[in-house]
């Protein structure tokens, strides 16, 4: 009882932390916003400023809806039928959208429904399906934003997003409690040691600011931490079992093992990298000690797997082998030890951040710890069985693979990519300080638990405010006084996500790149209007459109955001002096 008791009070208090952080949250990095705009636009999966409507939109409403639930039952009926007759000359094959020559005005209501769910497209995960198919990643996490916006509709809230990272972080939490009592009841550990280990895991891990970076960035990497150790637990479970002999291993009941590993599949593809390496341990391990039987089996329960996860979502494997980013990545392996330092060092600072809260009290305590562990290591290495020589390894070798195959490949050198390590990092961190003291008496467990409370209070207190967007409200609220104006927004690349809820305030929006804004009939004759001029506008560029926008007539009459906002965005109000006069 009182072990629960502690268990409850550490997961009390993780969750009063992040609910904070989340609550802090006032703007969204742009793949959050698509995060939003995937799950549920409906059939539209991009914004594009020459075509505001997808072809497949398009047909939907043209074709399919209709004023009843039986209309549109038969349109789809007729639909189908077509399809089956006329194959590639269906209606629905080759149907066309609307796409003009220059970009167009888009409605704050388009916006609105770009990233929102109405009453018509509420639940509607075929969709989802369809637009994350021609992106880079699979869809699962896409359908829980799309379920949270199909609750609260017509809304977005971080909350819609942030939730299911919260809970994944308490998962995760409680799998590491699951964890500590596995090795105890296998007598890996003793049972109090089990306890505390499990408890101090949660804790630092709970408290840390990689946790609180997980819960708040709106896409799938939280969900793919905790499947990620809901995987490791499931093996643990089967490995130690079988080799006992109080139960079969992985002979049978492997249903739950085959679905978590298709559902990380549906989550991130990164999630190979850790499953693939732990399977490889599993085999070995199972072949090593005689266990072909088991080993068999649990091949065939990866391909079957394997096969579900393509079955469901065959469109991963085009992801993997021939989009831009997975050819990116791919490019990056066989690209060889060049820059790697680099990157390991890069993304080994982050890991140490996200772990310990500051990258140099981090590299003290980690030089500390990791010297420590060396010598107990050395001490235990004549001691240790092959059960827990085993353990070793399943526990080890798939994250520190993770790490270094997700230094190598990953696009940017940001901490989103390594978020599944920062478990095992504070499982590693509290199993040491849990070596070190707690089988030194109550009083030791107790400095040891204050060890980690000192860690955690480091974390919360010093977390940097990454994904937080603080600032962003006051941007807002200006799109809502401004809202009756049209915007043009002027931007390189695909800045624009970062705007897209103010967007919805503005009465109509132009995207425009610097290079199409000249020559343009419907700026001439606005009185008014608000620009919005992105970081990644050269100076040189934005030289360039402050004439442009002199000869239709707009000057600035008020610079409402000097490049001071978290996105580095200019806002300014133009009014024009040709109508003015």
């Amino acid at each position: 009882m009182g072990r629960n008791r502690w268990q409850l009070a550490v997961l009390a208090l993780v969750f009063l932390v992040q609910c904070f952080y989340i609550s802090q949250k006032q703007g969204y990095h742009m793949d959050e916003l698509l995060t939003f705009e995937l799950g549920n636009a409906e059939y539209n999966p991009w914004i594009v400023p020459t075509q505001p409507e997808g072809r497949l939109a398009k047909f939907m409403r043209q074709e399919i809806y209709g004023d009843s639930v039986g209309e549109t039952l038969e349109n789809i009926k007729n639909t189908v039928a077509d399809v089956l007759q006329n194959r590639g000359d269906s209606k629905l094959l080759t149907y066309k959208a609307d796409v003009y020559e220059e970009p167009v005005w888009i409605t704050g209501q388009q916006f609105h429904e770009y990233i929102t769910v109405g009453e018509r497209d509420a639940f509607n995960y075929l969709s989802v399906y369809f637009n994350v198919k021609d992106d880079n990643h699979p869809p699962l996490y896409f359908m829980l934003v799309h379920t949270a916006s199909s609750v609260f509709r017509e809304r977005i809230s971080p909350w819609m997003g942030c939730v299911f990272n919260l809970a994944a972080v308490l998962g995760c939490c409680i799998l590491m409690f699951a964890l500590g009592r596995l090795l105890a009841a296998y007598e890996i550990v003793d049972q109090k040691s089990g306890e505390w280990w499990g408890l101090c895991s949660g804790l630092l891990y709970g408290c840390s600011s990689g946790a609180i970076a997980t819960a708040l960035f709106i896409r799938m990497y939280g969900v793919m931490t905790l499947l990620c150790l809901l995987t490791l637990y499931l093996h643990l479970q089967k490995w130690l079992g079988g080799r006992s002999h109080t139960q079969k291993g992985f002979i049978q009941k492997n249903r739950l093992l085959i679905l978590v590993t298709a559902m990380g599949f549906w989550t991130q593809y990164f999630f190979l990298f850790y499953c693939l390496l732990l399977a490889l341990v599993t085999v070995i391990l199972l072949i090593r000690e005689g266990r072909r039987r088991e080993a068999f089996c649990y091949i065939r329960s990866m391909m079957l797997a394997a096969v579900v996860g393509v079955g469901v979502y065959p469109f991963g494997v085009r992801h993997i082998l021939t989009s831009g980013r997975g050819v990116e990545a791919i490019g990056n392996l066989l690209g060889g030890l060049y820059g790697y330092g680099e990157r390991l060092a890069a993304f080994g600072g982050i890991l140490l951040q996200r772990v310990f809260g500051q990258k140099i009290p981090g590299l003290i305590a980690a030089a500390l710890l990791l010297s420590a562990g060396a010598v107990l290591g050395l001490r235990e290495r004549n001691r240790e069985g092959g059960s827990r020589r085993g353990l070793g390894w399943l526990l080890i070798l798939p994250p520190a693979g993770y790490f270094l195959l997700a230094a190598r490949m990953s696009p940017y050198m940001v901490d989103r990519y390594i978020m599944p390590v920062f478990p095992y990092a504070s499982m590693a961190v509290a199993g040491l300080l849990t070596y070190l003291l707690c089988r030194r008496g109550p009083w030791a467990r107790g400095f040891c638990l204050l060890t980690v409370l000192l860690l955690a209070s480091v974390n919360i207190f010093t977390y940097d405010g990454e994904y937080l967007y603080r600032g962003y409200n006051t941007q807002l609220r200006i799109s809502q006084e401004y809202g009756d104006l049209p915007c043009i927004c002027v931007y390189e690349g695909y800045g624009f996500y970062d705007n897209l809820l103010e967007f919805e305030n503005y009465e109509r929006t132009l995207l425009l790149k610097p290079s199409e804004l000249e020559g343009r009939q419907d700026i001439s004759g606005l009185p008014e209007a608000i620009v919005l001029v992105k970081q990644s506008v050269s100076p040189e560029a934005w030289s360039r459109v402050q004439e442009i926008l002199s000869g239709y007539g707009l000057e600035p009459d008020k610079f409402l955001i000097r490049g001071t906002g978290v996105y580095g965005d200019m806002l300014l109000h133009c009014t024009n002096v040709r109508s003015s006069s």
